[in-house]
């Protein structure tokens, strides 16, 4: 295979980023099983959001993702009939729905997590505990710099 990408392309650091990451999300979704693939992107990204926010609105949603508001309520409705979403109203305010991941949703997250760390182990191969951490703080100071734009 001939790589003609330029020095410039091979240097330019948001490039290298999201190259590295589309490779993580294709070797994602080739490795997804279990009823998983019955999942579009955004159901997906759904489900993990309601993972790590059990009880949850669907305004949290909404607020999170910045995606409007009838699409999370279509997304939500199909995750719902899908059994992978329940529905429970708020102790203190019944106007307010609360959702959690069933137990079929749970165990679909679990995995996926499972095979993200697998993949992370398999990106970070060979790389030095020292350099992680350097890794993850220029990461970090990279994503602060850019929540500075208004």
């Amino acid at each position: 295979m001939v790589n003609n990408k330029s020095t410039a392309e091979k240097n330019d650091v948001l490039e290298l980023m999201h190259s590295v990451m589309h490779q993580m999300r294709s070797l994602q979704m080739r490795g997804v099983h279990d009823g998983a693939q019955e999942l579009a992107p955004m159901e997906g990204k759904a489900l993990g959001f309601f993972a790590r926010h059990p009880g949850a609105t669907q305004s949290d949603l909404v607020t999170h993702s910045g995606r409007d508001k009838g699409q999370i309520a279509r997304l939500i409705a199909g995750l719902k009939d899908k059994g992978l979403l329940l529905a429970q109203p708020d102790a203190q305010d019944g106007r307010v729905t609360r959702l959690h991941l069933s137990d079929r949703a749970h165990a679909m997250h679990l995995d996926v997590q499972r095979q993200r760390q697998q993949l992370s182990e398999l990106a970070m191969a060979g790389i030095s505990a020292d350099h992680k951490r350097l890794l993850i703080a220029l990461l970090h100071t990279m994503q602060g710099n850019l929540q500075q734009l208004p």
